[in-house]
């Protein structure tokens, strides 16, 4: 509000929604009361008890789903508000385990386990982290749907569930490197999506690959070689197997599929952005198409990518096509 807005509007950005449809009681009734999406059959339904164009009865369906859309300003504050956590507490856990020990060595995660310390500074940071994952999962069932609702749904009880188990476990040391790896990548989209709503195309596909590159070297790279090495087999070795070690271990190989999964649809999006010279559009996209898709006049390709964010996550929100309406 005092922050973000100023810089949104400073940047040009407009807080202006999309195009209002036409105020119409039976159409409205219908939106609100049984589909925001007709089909065909009770299309032409409308279109003979309104004496409308079935094209014409579209157009304000569409209309009316993006009137309730989030303006680009409000994406615009939310993205600066993710950005802004997301490059604090990467910075603050960067200057955190560049001391410690078992950041240069992952043995030192299992060496007098689970009789380690908890320091203040290792408590606030996964009070921090905690917070800000409960808050992605509550704000989830009130932003608008996404195709990859499922993903980010299971992708944050996952992150929630490894947070508190590691932490009621004393697995903190490890958990502290899994936290900081993770945010090593999503400033970086965050970051690119303001360039986006401030229709700076050139940077946002800059970041957006940076962004790729930094994501797919610490999720497909890092975390398996350095993170998933030293619980599957280090700790196997110094402290050995037991129940909560399987259910630790699985939650984090869970994580590793949906870094797979993430790590496609990136390549697919930048795959398709160096042949148009710019990020394809986004099929996680919250406003929909301006072309008349109703008309079959859009013949655009559309790419993927999903990842809350967020951003986000969190990959929440992510690329579209020339713009990012992603998010």
């Amino acid at each position: 509000r005092f922050i973000a807005k100023p810089c949104a509007i400073s940047l040009g950005i407009q807080d202006s929604g999309a195009h209002r449809a036409q105020p119409n009681a039976i159409l409205e009734k219908v939106f609100t009361s049984i589909t925001k999406s007709p089909d065909a059959k009770r299309l032409e339904g409308l279109s003979k008890q309104l004496d409308w164009d079935v094209r014409k009865i579209q157009r304000w369906f569409r209309h009316r789903r993006n009137q309730d859309k989030p303006t680009t300003l409000t994406k615009f504050c939310e993205s600066m508000w993710r950005f802004t956590f997301y490059l604090s507490i990467f910075f603050y856990g960067i200057r955190f385990l560049w001391t410690a020990p078992w950041f240069w060595d992952t043995r030192q995660c299992w060496y007098n386990y689970p009789f380690q310390p908890l320091t203040s500074r290792l408590y606030y940071y996964y009070i921090l982290e905690l917070a800000f994952y409960w808050s992605l999962m509550f704000s989830q069932f009130t932003d608008i749907k996404r195709k990859d609702f499922l993903i980010m749904f299971v992708h944050h009880l996952a992150t929630i569930g490894l947070i508190t188990f590691s932490y009621m476990n004393n697995m903190v040391r490890v958990g502290t490197l899994v936290l900081c790896l993770h945010d090593a990548s999503d400033f970086l989209l965050e970051a690119a999506k303001l360039a986006n709503y401030a229709k700076y195309q050139r940077v946002c596909d800059a970041f957006f690959m940076l962004f790729g590159v930094v994501f797919i070297v610490t999720r497909l790279g890092i975390y398996p070689f350095w993170i998933l090495n030293t619980t599957l087999f280090e700790s196997w070795e110094l402290i050995g197997p037991y129940p909560s070690w399987w259910f630790f271990n699985g939650l984090l190989v869970t994580l590793q599929v949906l870094h797979i999964i993430w790590s496609y649809l990136i390549i697919r999006t930048a795959s398709k952005a160096l042949v148009r010279g710019k990020v394809s559009k986004d099929d996680r996209s919250d406003v929909e198409s301006s072309s008349e898709e109703e008309d079959g006049t859009s013949n655009s390709t559309k790419g993927v990518l999903s990842t809350s964010s967020n951003g986000s996550n969190r990959l929440n929100g992510h690329v579209a096509g020339g713009q990012w309406t992603g998010e």
